[in-house]
């Protein structure tokens, strides 16, 4: 997997108790309670990192934990997350692994504890647009490799605020590996090609399920490699979809995932409207995301093991 942007960092051990917390047992697996009181069941895989999902309660985050789990890595069993209650998932937990929610007031003391418990801790982070700067922020204060699945915020503050923090980071608009590869392949032909579409116009439409809020990243990011092709595009100018009839009618989304998918189109079309060119990828469901992100996990735990000092991998 090619992680753009992984960010050089300098670990040390840190730690997990906590007090009044939420907890969340699993979807799709058997059910599993836990009391009021605190009692953080401690799994711990053979190999690999610890893996800490933030937030659990989200079906992006949720569907990494449990990619963290068929992968055979050792999910943390505590979350991080936001002050509201409205949850997407429920309270139920991650293949009958009980995790508990760590509010913002308990952050600094839980990462002390959970540090402590699983030294080679890797978080995920997979929260809100809104979160993303002030959660990096916590990471790199506290020495925490993560991996930024989340998209929005401030990204050239988040990029630029990781590299000054020496902190261990994948900052990625998509975890897919084969959206990212796509990516890459954009980004190449930009190289070598720069200004093959001068003249030519754009449109660029893309749809994601209704709870996400911000305009895609991924697409953001093929629109600067065709700008660089010589188009005058603004990101103002992609078209968000997230009407569900106009998804299934307009986007040929399938009904059974119009709660999640990502498909996207990019058209361009000559001066004299002779010649047009058609990129589009379509995802359905979380799956090819949550995987990947495992995979920048574990890579990004290696280039922590092996310290290494490239500040973008």
């Amino acid at each position: 997997m090619t992680c753009h942007n992984a960010m050089r960092v300098s670990l040390g051990p840190q730690s997990i108790s906590m007090g009044s917390t939420k907890s969340l047992h699993a979807q799709k697996c058997s059910p599993v309670s836990i009391s009021s009181r605190r009692r953080a069941c401690v799994v711990v895989a053979a190999q690999g990192p610890a893996v800490m999902v933030n937030s659990c309660t989200g079906k992006m985050g949720h569907s990494t934990a449990e990619a963290v789990i068929r992968a055979g890595l050792t999910l943390v069993p505590f979350s991080f997350t936001g002050q509201s209650e409205a949850v997407a998932v429920g309270n139920i937990g991650v293949c009958g692994i009980p995790v508990e929610l760590v509010g913002p007031e308990e952050r600094l003391a839980a990462i002390e504890s959970i540090r402590s418990t699983y030294p080679d801790l890797v978080i995920v982070d997979y929260t809100l647009p809104a979160a993303v700067n002030a959660n990096a922020e916590f990471y790199c204060k506290n020495n925490l490799p993560f991996v930024m699945g989340t998209t929005g915020g401030d990204r050239e503050a988040l990029l630029r605020d990781v590299a000054a923090s020496g902190n261990y980071a994948v900052i990625a608009p998509n975890m897919g590996k084969q959206i990212v590869a796509f990516q890459t392949m954009m980004e190449t032909m930009a190289e070598q090609f720069p200004g093959c579409f001068s003249g030519y116009t754009m449109r660029v439409v893309e749809s994601h399920q209704r709870s996400k809020v911000d305009t895609s990243g991924t697409a953001k990011a093929v629109v600067a490699s065709f700008q660089k092709m010589g188009l005058n595009f603004s990101e103002n100018e992609i078209e968000k979809i997230r009407e569900e009839d106009q998804q299934v009618k307009r986007m040929g989304v399938p009904e059974a995932h119009v709660p999640g998918h990502a498909f996207h189109t990019y058209t361009v079309t000559s001066p004299d409207k002779s010649v047009t060119l058609e990129f589009k990828h379509n995802v359905c469901g979380r799956e090819v995301y949550a995987e990947g992100t495992v995979d920048a996990a574990m890579f990004l735990a290696k280039q922590v093991e092996k310290k290494s000092r490239e500040e973008v991998v």
